[in-house]
């Protein structure tokens, strides 16, 4: 004689849980560090040449930081957007992930739109001094990855094409997040120093 099972049973749990950390995510925490390193050494180059000039920024570099302070609140902002959609996909809620997840790519990609403004009118080049070297190579290095941040949520929303998801989905959208939120406060950083300390 068999036994009826409630269809509630059956249902699938409102919240996606993982018994342990996913070996995505870890794998992602642990690259992280050493991308950690590759812009600590960045810094490091960036104030050892701000400890031998004169002036930071040296005199006839203009630079609007008005501008770029509120394209760092729109990067910083797109981490909210981020994390949001994360736990959108944790609470099965996926098609109004997919709505985040593409307004986090518009906002990433409305700041590389103006670092690529910031480049092209700067009136000090790469070539013009010291301050202009680490200008554009921290600021070069941070955008390619902004960039290669928004190619990783392209990938995410082919993914997420189908109705359902599968068991991997959730670590490699907290694998994402992880990596923009590292990208957004290298960016905070990179402002600080080189746009406001003087």
């Amino acid at each position: 004689m068999s036994q009826a099972i409630p269809l509630e049973s059956l249902a699938k749990p409102e919240k996606i849980v993982h018994d342990r950390p996913p070996m995505l995510a870890i794998g992602v925490m642990i690259w992280l560090g050493s991308e950690l390193m590759f812009f600590s050494g960045l810094f490091a180059a960036l104030f050892t040449i701000r400890a031998h000039l004169a002036a930071w920024p040296p005199t006839g570099t203009h630079l609007d930081t008005l501008q770029a302070g509120i394209f760092t609140v729109v990067l910083v902002a797109s981490s909210g957007t981020m994390q949001w959609a994360v736990w959108l996909v944790e609470h099965r809620r996926r098609e109004e992930a997919r709505r985040w997840i593409i307004t986090t790519m518009i906002m990433g990609a409305v700041f590389v739109g103006n670092q690529a403004y910031e480049w092209i009118h700067l009136t000090t080049r790469w070539y013009t001094n010291a301050y202009g070297s680490v200008f554009y190579i921290t600021t070069g290095l941070h955008g390619l990855h902004v960039f290669l941040g928004l190619v990783a949520m392209a990938f995410l929303l082919y993914r997420m094409r189908g109705r359902e998801g599968d068991p991997g989905e959730l670590a490699a959208f907290q694998g994402v997040s992880y990596y923009w939120h590292f990208v957004d406060v290298i960016w905070v950083g990179l402002y600080s120093s080189l746009f406001l300390l003087k």
